[in-house]
């Protein structure tokens, strides 16, 4: 955490850390590590609301918890940005974190994989390989997709790559 600004580090101590190492195909344990997640999840959420800092909503998508569908947004010059997010948990995880997926943005910018993965793996990889299995989703959100959309959500507004939904024009006359 050396070199991390105060907020930061703050924020991911509030965090809890998980301590089951499972993965999908591992059966009780995952089951286990699944409440692990919602809990740091909860608290996570519940830490980002309390400090007005609201920016995201998951839930699993499949009762195996291994589909994840969402919204995720940024605020950008007092704007709303809102975002489709989805990722699968990959069978070997926790040790390889998940691959978080903005798929309305796919092709719109070089820090993303096809399909719409945005790219982590210079930062946030080894800090996931170090932290296993105490990292989890709240941590890739907290440490992978936050400040990707940080870097790069004014980016691509400022460079006219995506619009404010308000801001489109329409054809038809009222």
């Amino acid at each position: 955490m050396e070199g991390w600004d105060p907020n930061t580090k703050s924020t991911l101590t509030q965090i809890p850390l998980l301590t089951t190492k499972a993965g999908p195909r591992d059966g009780a344990p995952w089951t286990q590590r699944l409440k692990e997640e919602y809990k740091a999840l909860i608290a996570y959420t519940q830490m980002n609301k309390s400090n007005d800092n609201d920016w995201f909503r998951i839930s699993a998508a499949n009762p195996e918890g291994t589909r994840w569908i969402g919204k995720c947004w940024y605020i950008h010059n007092l704007l709303k940005y809102e975002f489709d997010l989805q990722f699968d948990i990959p069978v070997t995880y926790p040790s390889t974190a998940p691959e978080l997926e903005l798929p309305e943005l796919d092709g719109k910018t070089q820090k993303m994989y096809r399909g719409g993965k945005i790219c982590l793996t210079i930062h946030f990889k080894p800090l996931w390989a170090k932290n296993c299995p105490r990292f989890g989703i709240a941590h890739a959100l907290c440490l992978g997709l936050a400040p990707w959309l940080a870097a790069e959500v004014p980016v691509l507004v400022d460079s006219g790559m995506i619009k404010h939904k308000d801001n489109t024009t329409s054809t038809s006359e009222s």
